[in-house]
């Protein structure tokens, strides 16, 4: 882990752009979350590195120590839930909108996963808990819900899998089906984020119910597996360019025969492809929000690396040499562009909901882990060696957020999307030109200049 200072976690740049827009609670949210990723998570970081047991026998059975104890601080201080806004969810919210919660998200960027996870904010668990608070009956939010609300529990996303090109998700091979009054699940997972933890409860399981109905986004459903039910096999957890990410992990998991209740059927056959989109929206800009604090992190890094007396080469700083002061320009240009797209994403969902918003989502997407990889690259370059080692958070950060482009969809996919949607505009376009080029053909005609056309 990084043995350099870390720069103080302030009040995001946008925040006078936005102030008048927060509420007074949430001000106050804010200002006590600034204090808490400071003064506990930063301190707490290398601690939590090392309680982690590197014995393979007892890395995936272990609870985290003072993660717990940053949990109870975080409840205590009311820094609990923040993503859950009580607008969508009023049963069980906080009074804080996409907007207030987008620059605490890139707060608890700058103090990684230990801060999201410190106020029960980390993936896949919000957007899981989105999908039984939107979706859920009352017997599964009690069952379900209201432990991983509580951060008694954690849970996994499982939906990609290892033989389909999963970007498309009506490709799943996954079977469910109904047996009198019971579901059996028959497939295979992997990159099941959580799926490892100890803690780890229930699965949300992705599969085809009707793979012959001809709506092919009606063929899928969603079903809640409990994490110890008979036949449900994790395989192995799944690295990310060598990180295993324990104990929540990613893993490849086999589901079978596996039988739950029928009442563990989620809203309904056939509507899995709807909860997806339901989920996937408010959790792609959940990772860009915090991908803007790890940006952050990374350029604050470097300009203390570029800037530290003991690190002069050839009698020189660092930021003497090069094009250094150039890339320092460029990320914070580069931050603070994709922070009003998140943020106008993040405004728009508050406006119009998730599915009016899904232009911004998707912009927000491929461009904003893009750019923080370039940025975290740069200041990779500036430490050197160090920068690749396990001395620094650096490339651990690059790993997160390389996997970001394929995760919730690849760059690919949103891209394609964006294009699709722009060019929808085109016959819009063609008639506005067609009727300016009436009006100055008539304009000249008037003028007697029609020949000069």
């Amino acid at each position: 882990m990084s043995t350099h200072p870390v720069a103080e976690v302030t009040a995001p740049a946008a925040w006078a752009m936005v102030e008048d827009k927060f509420s007074p609670y949430a001000k106050e949210t804010l200002a006590k979350l600034i204090t808490f990723v400071n003064d506990e998570v930063f301190p707490a970081t290398k601690l939590a590195h090392a309680q982690l047991p590197t014995d393979p026998a007892t890395r995936w059975k272990t609870v985290i120590p003072i993660v717990a104890e940053l949990k109870a601080k975080a409840r205590k201080l009311g820094l609990w839930n923040l993503f859950l806004g009580k607008a969508r969810y009023p049963e069980f919210g906080v009074p804080l909108t996409n907007l207030e919660y987008a620059l605490m998200a890139e707060v608890l960027g700058r103090g990684g996963q230990l801060a999201s996870e410190a106020v029960n904010c980390s993936a896949p668990d919000t957007g899981n808990m989105e999908v039984l608070a939107r979706y859920g009956s009352p017997e599964q939010q009690k069952k379900w819900l209201v432990p991983l609300l509580n951060g008694e529990t954690r849970s996994a996303f499982s939906m990609t899998e290892r033989y389909v090109a999963s970007s498309d998700a009506t490709n799943i091979r996954t079977t469910i089906r109904q047996e009198g009054n019971e579901i059996v699940i028959n497939g295979h997972k992997w990159y099941i984020s959580g799926a490892g933890d100890p803690r780890c409860a229930l699965h949300l399981v992705l599969g085809k119910s009707d793979p012959d109905n001809s709506d092919r986004y009606h063929q899928q459903s969603i079903v809640i597996v409990p994490a110890n039910a008979p036949g449900v096999k994790v395989i192995r957890p799944m690295q990310v360019f060598g990180y295993d990410d324990a104990p929540e992990g990613h893993c490849e998991i086999i589901y079978e025969n596996v039988r739950v209740p029928l009442s563990n059927l989620v809203l309904g056959w056939g509507k899995g492809f709807e909860i997806i989109q339901g989920r996937l929206g408010p959790g792609r800009i959940h990772h860009c929000m915090r991908s803007i604090g790890c940006a952050q992190y990374a350029l604050d890094l470097m300009i203390q690396r570029v800037t530290d007396p003991a690190k002069k080469t050839f009698g020189k700083y660092l930021y003497e040499h090069g094009t250094v002061i150039a890339d320092i320009a460029q990320s914070r240009a580069e931050i603070d562009s994709a922070r009003m797209l998140v943020l106008s994403a993040a405004l728009q969902i508050d406006k119009s909901n998730t599915k009016g918003a899904l232009k911004e989502i998707g912009m927000a997407k491929f461009v904003v882990p893009s750019m923080a990889c370039r940025i975290v690259d740069r200041a990779i370059q500036a430490f050197g060696a160090e920068g690749v080692s396990q001395d620094t958070q650096l490339a651990s950060l690059y790993a997160g957020l390389r996997t970001l482009r394929i995760a919730d969809g690849p760059d690919a996919v949103h891209i394609q999307q964006i294009g699709q949607r722009e060019l929808k505009r085109a016959p819009a376009l063609a008639k506005r030109t067609a009727e300016i080029q009436k009006r100055e053909r008539a304009l000249l005609e008037k003028h007697g200049l029609l020949s000069k056309l």
